[in-house]
């Protein structure tokens, strides 16, 4: 069979592994680069220019440990955003493969792989880069919004039409995973700016040290890392939408160049003394009590009213059970299709547990739970037992729980105590926890939190 004239960049740690893969990919692809370390990746994007990227999801390294691949996921889809990346993952890191899917990833490859599976992936992901060609590639299509039937759901819903066609600034206040972010693009879609996609950006997975390079931008030299001129999420956004997700965890230092940012409509890149002019219209949203983070003295009460022109509030699941089992049938047809699955819907019983579930994690942990079951399924109906779910996820479970707590439910029960304690603020519980920020967010992403 004939090479593919497609380019192939490795990166992975394992010397091993780079030598197997220096020796089987030349046999499919035109030209293969390995290098052991992300600290050059970005620099080998600009002079090897890949088509496709084979991403380990863990390196030794003392930033990011354990959620590494993430990361570097995150830079590569910012930068470079019509390459399509393939993550490389071992077993026990299925999950956040999954969600390195929901970012952006192509698809992923569990170790110790097998060669016709890989070379497989790959071929398809260089196919799927030829057919994007030079345009750019923008992800997925954002998720419709479901209003279900309930009289708190179409009252929002009366409420977004009249708001969407204008300019207001919009605060979305909710749970966690009750789908603030499906109904930020509902809003842009009705909006007179939706000719244009809507910028989002998740600031609880900013650190405090990149904030200001995100969020405006830098010029080449202005840091040690700074190799060329960064576009900031605002100037991303000009003439669309800017989606501030999690705007609660913005550090308190931080807060002041936002508000003014958002004051003036313009920024200034770091490194830079030109002042840009911007035209966004921005939404946030937020898990968090801002007006009580206002009177701790946690949120500054000028940026709070800047935010909250029109303020919509979003019920959690459990106030909708309407909506339950069609968000779950279409969770397993989206699923059956990007996994290649048998799962066609669910059955009675699957159904029933469904309806009996807290969903403390809202739409999230729905969603979560669907996709897991659609993945281990080999059947075309998800069973119960496909759910995974636990008994203490029950609304009818009464049952005082065991005193022999597995190792996962204490620390999620840990990680709870403390979000409820520090009110959200991940920077606080991440250090109450001793634990980074990336890492706190993962847990937060697997637990439903």
């Amino acid at each position: 069979m004939s090479k593919l004239k497609s380019k192939i960049l490795v990166v992975d740690d394992n010397a091993g592994i780079r030598s197997a893969l220096k020796i089987l990919l030349p046999m499919r692809f035109a030209e293969v680069e390995l290098i052991a370390s992300p600290k050059v990746l970005m620099e080998t994007m600009r002079t090897f220019k890949p088509d496709v990227v084979l991403l380990d999801m863990n390196f030794e390294t003392d930033i990011n440990t354990g959620n590494e691949g993430l990361f570097w996921l995150s830079e590569l889809k910012r930068d470079f955003t019509e390459v399509e990346v393939v993550l490389f993952t071992a077993y026990a890191d299925i999950a956040l493969a999954v969600e390195g899917m929901k970012r952006g990833a192509f698809d992923f490859v569990v170790k110790p792989w097998d060669n016709a599976k890989l070379l497989a992936t790959l071929e398809e992901a260089c196919m799927k880069h030829r057919k994007v060609g030079r345009k750019e590639f923008s992800g997925q299509p954002a998720p419709m919004m479901r209003w279900g039937e309930s009289e708190a759901m179409q009252q929002l819903r009366a409420m977004v039409e009249k708001v969407a066609p204008t300019d207001a600034t919009v605060l979305i206040t909710g749970e966690n995973g009750t789908g603030k972010d499906v109904l930020a693009n509902e809003i842009h879609r009705l909006s007179n700016r939706a000719a244009k996609p809507m910028v989002g950006v998740d600031i609880g997975a900013i650190t405090d040290t990149l904030f200001e390079s995100e969020m405006f931008g830098h010029v080449k030299g202005a840091f040690t890392d700074a190799h060329a001129d960064h576009i900031g999420k605002f100037e991303q956004a000009n003439g669309t939408t800017l989606f501030l997700d999690e705007i609660g965890n913005v550090p308190l230092a931080q807060q002041a160049k936002l508000l003014r940012v958002i004051q003036n409509r313009s920024i200034t890149k770091v490194g830079d003394t030109k002042s840009i002019p911007i035209n966004i219209r921005l939404i946030c949203a937020t898990n968090m009590d801002l007006a009580t983070m206002v009177k701790e003295g946690r949120f500054r009460e000028d940026l709070f009213y800047r935010i909250n022109t029109v303020t919509l509030h979003l019920p959690p699941l459990r106030e909708r059970p309407d909506e339950i089992i069609t968000l779950a049938e279409l969770f397993v047809k989206q699923y059956a299709e990007k996994y290649h699955r048998k799962a066609q819907g669910l059955s009675d019983e699957a159904m029933n547990l469904l309806k009996r579930c807290r969903w403390s994690g809202n739409i999230r942990e729905l969603q979560g739970c669907i996709e897991k079951a659609v993945i281990y399924s080999e059947a075309e109906l998800i069973r119960a037992a496909d759910l995974q779910l636990r008994a203490s996820e029950l609304m009818d479970e009464d049952k005082p729980k065991p005193q022999n707590q597995s190792l996962e439910s204490a620390e999620e029960q840990v990680i709870r105590n403390a979000m409820k304690t520090y009110n959200g603020n991940l920077t606080l519980v991440a250090k109450a926890l001793k634990i980074s920020r990336p890492t706190l967010y993962r847990r937060l992403k697997e637990y439903g939190i």
